[in-house]
């Protein structure tokens, strides 16, 4: 009876070590990048303004 109580406190104990390396390694990880691409300027805009075109 002991060895089966044992195998359940080491199971748990596994899976709460587990749970807090996954809170871990989410916590430590870099946010997204969330900044919007650069517009793409075509030839001919390139053509007049010499650069890409002001913001507006």
């Amino acid at each position: 009876m002991s060895s089966t109580l044992s195998i359940s406190s080491a199971l748990r104990v596994s899976l709460a070590g587990l749970l807090v390396a996954a809170v871990a390694a989410c916590a430590s990880a870099p946010p997204p990048d969330l900044t919007p691409p650069a517009p793409r300027v075509d030839a001919k805009t390139q053509l007049e303004y010499g650069a890409p075109p002001p913001r507006r």
